[in-house]
């Protein structure tokens, strides 16, 4: 949650560079623009997923290196299918979050 914390400081810091330097817009308009479009449950939702989506990559990692056999090719295959099955797994627990946030109306 740290790291996304941070991630989405630093993408607020960008859009307000942009906006400042290349919209011409200033800060205190920055700021109102920002909030009547971001609501804080968005900035929740995303500090939600994000350590689940971390732990979802974490045990498929663990799991396909257990499975490594002792050949650098092994390796190769395991860390493919590994990267496979945690994209598509995040993919499919990104669906039923909007599922599920779409139903309690977040």
């Amino acid at each position: 949650p740290i790291l996304t914390f941070f991630a989405d400081l630093m993408g607020l810091f960008g859009g307000a560079v942009i906006a400042v330097t290349v919209l011409d817009m200033n800060i205190p308009q920055f700021v109102r623009q920002l909030s009547e479009a971001v609501e804080l449950n968005h900035f929740m939702v995303g500090m939600v997923k994000a350590p689940l989506f971390g732990f979802i990559i974490a045990l498929v990692g663990c799991y396909e290196g257990l499975r490594v056999s002792a050949s650098a090719e092994s390796v190769g295959q395991q860390t493919t299918r590994s990267v496979v099955e945690s994209i598509a797994l995040v993919i499919a627990l990104d669906t039923l979050f909007v599922v599920f946030f779409s139903i309690i109306g977040v």
